[in-house]
């Protein structure tokens, strides 16, 4: 799944991995159920709903995507943790290549084990990566039953206000 990526944007979104449909359609957060464009939307981030096809338009935005592994696969609890270490690895070179203002985890759990941080919470962390300040937000796939949208919309939003503050 190619990135979405470009120096200085506001926020790199890091998803966890792609899923197999995304992998197949081409575009990120692509499966159905999926609730990142509609979160990215309720969260003031976007203007309108985007379709996945229309991911281009966040770049326009100051907004870009990448995950941390790149295998697809059905759930990502299939990563084994190796995996989220090394892409963890990675992630920390596209920042310090890139260089965004803010990059979003998607997924504090991916997170914990992917930068070694058993005990971390969702919003800012302490740590950055390379100059980029980095933010965990909740994994948005549909399959996460811990937040509905309008929590989802919330969180996003405060990483938003974050964003455009600084």
């Amino acid at each position: 799944m190619p990135d979405l990526i470009a120096p200085g944007l506001r926020v790199l979104f890091c998803g966890i991995n792609p899923s197999l449909y995304s992998a197949v359609v081409g575009y990120h957060f692509a499966r159905p159920g999926n609730r990142f464009w509609p979160t990215l939307h309720a969260a003031g981030i976007t203007q309108r709903l985007l379709a996945p096809s229309e991911q281009e338009e966040l770049m326009g935005l100051g907004y870009g995507i990448t995950n941390v592994v790149d295998r697809a696969t059905a759930t990502a609890d299939q990563l084994a943790p190796e995996e989220l270490i090394k892409g963890g690895r990675r992630l920390v070179t596209k920042a310090k290549r890139y260089r965004p203002r803010f990059i979003a985890l998607l997924g504090i759990s991916a997170y914990r084990a992917a930068f070694g941080r058993p005990e971390a919470v969702l919003g800012l962390q302490p740590e950055t990566v390379g100059e980029s300040r980095l933010w965990v937000l909740p994994n948005p796939s549909g399959l996460n039953a811990h937040y509905q949208l309008k929590d989802l919309a919330r969180l996003f939003g405060e990483l938003r206000s974050a964003a455009e503050q600084d």
